[in-house]
């Protein structure tokens, strides 16, 4: 049977398919698809597969993990800069090894088309030394979970598949395959005790582990080699890289398709020895460049990236991956011109634009003001009408930002953070200047919500006023408002009166997304229709 599915929705059916019992994650794009797809199936309701939202990307690694070593199938969903948040337990669990099958799933943003960076996840997978799947078609994003649990569990290590954009947010058909059953609870006999005499000999065993990992790769089903008799130029295509290559060249080439890592390198070699000169093809940093040219040493000259063949920077297209193989895409449309830019904007009626038009008024009246900010829909204060932000670092940084600026010596110090932003990574940041009770200004913008990714639970709601008593917040600088125009100026005159103290502040500004708020009220009206 086939279905038509986005390239996230195939590798979340492929893993309840393949027998998952619990996907742990933190929404960010452009992975967020995959845990809502499983949320919503009705296997995995009938199963009672955990989906539930994570509080961050490190938690939901360390939860997964707990899971494999009781014997499930567990997979952890993150964007790439999650992964900088759960590289700690994620490299350490390379050593602990697995039990049941544990998949991360890392989906990358070259282009930064909703990131602050365009980092590769192929580099942790290398740093940690465990396998890695990187599929170039829905049809083997779908195919290769079933693969990657089952060389989880072969190999008792953790797997990382890798997909990008492009890949997570495009549709094809799909080859769907009948549902395995999850594993029996099976806890691990092991002991996953990190203390230094037991971590070495678990190295060691990892490191042993590296020629299995490499006797996969050079058999996978996925590393598969086409050739022609013009053995001019070898090409080495990466994941989405291959279907790039083949809309060029069809099967006119000579190809290495690259889709589990470590590489091939007896593919590779043998290509090399083959061809005049190799033309590497990934979408991402150069990765696989770097190593070819390690592995083959001068037996070819190696193009790419670093070469300016393929640009340094942004995500694979057709055209530029035609131009690098000598062919020119034909122009379909003239590209637009004159047109206006339309920077995005916060929706109207968001209760962070009433927050922004308060911090306004205190930026005119402030001339050394800085208002540090953080991840979230928010960020947008940082454009017109409002340039309110100096900052917008990583998740959970506007605190820890305001706090050593004000340690500096700087006034007034203020920080802006999402709700869910700051159960993420905000709340220890808060407990450092509570504790030296810094002279900061802390303003939660709570929409009850993950407003940027769509609207998923925030781990937080309701609780944000306990949470800041308990981390030893002063009550008498603890406020929370409704952020709506008529309420400007108090909010305003409020946020003087905490800058006028010379100790932390937390404002809660609270009013529901209006998106969410609005879907709320149709559920509800559809509800009592259905009543009737």
């Amino acid at each position: 049977m086939k279905q038509l599915l986005l390239g996230d929705e195939a590798i979340a059916l492929g893993a309840i398919h393949a027998g998952l019992s619990g996907v742990y994650a933190y929404p960010g794009t452009p992975s967020t698809e995959i845990t809502e797809f499983i949320q919503g199936n009705a296997i995995a309701k009938e199963r009672g597969i955990h989906s539930r939202w994570c509080t961050n990307e490190k938690t939901a690694m360390e939860a997964a993990l707990g899971m494999s070593y009781a014997g499930k199938r567990a997979l952890v969903c993150m964007k790439h800069v999650g992964m900088n948040v759960c590289a700690d337990a994620f490299v350490n669990s390379a050593i602990t090894g697995a039990n049941g099958g544990l998949v991360v799933l890392a989906a990358d943003d070259p282009s930064m088309h909703s990131s602050q960076n365009e980092q590769d996840s192929r580099f942790y997978g290398k740093f940690a030394l465990v396998p890695i799947f990187e599929p170039s078609t829905q049809q083997e994003a779908y195919d290769m979970m079933s693969a990657a649990f089952d060389l989880s569990e072969e190999l008792k290590e953790p797997v990382l598949l890798r997909v990008v954009t492009r890949l997570a947010h495009s549709r094809a058909a799909v080859e769907v395959k009948e549902p395995k059953a999850e594993n029996a609870l099976n806890p691990s006999s092991d002991q996953w005790v990190l203390l230094p005499g037991i971590a070495k000999k678990k190295y060691a065993v990892l490191l042993e582990k590296q020629t299995a990992m490499v006797e996969a790769s050079e058999k996978s089903v996925f590393n598969k080699v086409e050739s022609i008799a013009d053995k001019k130029l070898g090409i080495i295509a990466c994941g989405i890289g291959y279907n790039y290559v083949k809309e060029s060249v069809g099967d006119n080439a000579n190809i290495l398709k690259v889709s589990q890592y470590p590489l091939p390198a007896e593919k590779i070699m043998t290509l090399a020895k083959e061809c005049d000169e190799i033309l590497v093809v990934e979408d991402g940093q150069p990765v696989v460049e770097e190593d070819v040219r390690r592995i083959i040493g001068d037996i070819a000259p190696v193009k790419g990236r670093l070469t300016g063949d393929l640009p340094r920077m942004g995500e694979l297209t057709p055209d530029c991956v035609a131009k690098a193989l000598g062919k020119e895409m034909p122009v379909i449309l003239d590209p637009a011109k004159n047109l206006a830019a339309r920077p995005p904007q916060l929706c109207q009626g968001c209760g962070h634009r009433d927050v922004y038009a308060a911090l306004r008024e205190i930026i005119e009246e402030y001339p050394d003001a800085r208002v540090f900010g953080d991840i979230g829909c928010y960020t947008l204060g940082a454009l017109p009408p409002f340039k309110a932000l100096s900052s917008c670092v990583d998740m959970g940084a506007s605190i820890t930002m305001a706090k050593g600026a004000a340690d500096a010596g700087l006034r007034p110090a203020l920080a802006v953070i999402g709700d869910s932003t700051f159960t993420h990574s905000g709340m220890t940041g808060l407990l450092d200047a509570i504790n030296e009770n810094s002279a900061i200004t802390v303003i939660i913008s709570d929409n009850l919500t993950t407003g940027m990714t769509g609207g998923q639970d925030s781990a937080g709601t309701n609780k944000f006023e306990a949470i800041c008593l308990g981390l030893g917040m002063d009550p008498a600088h603890l406020h929370v408002v409704t952020p709506l125009p008529k309420n400007i100026p108090a909010i305003a005159q409020l946020i003087r009166d905490e800058i006028a103290y010379e100790g932390v502040s937390v404002i809660i500004p609270r009013r529901e997304c209006i998106q969410t708020a609005a879907r709320h009220a149709r559920e509800a009206k559809k509800a009592k229709e259905a009543q009737k």
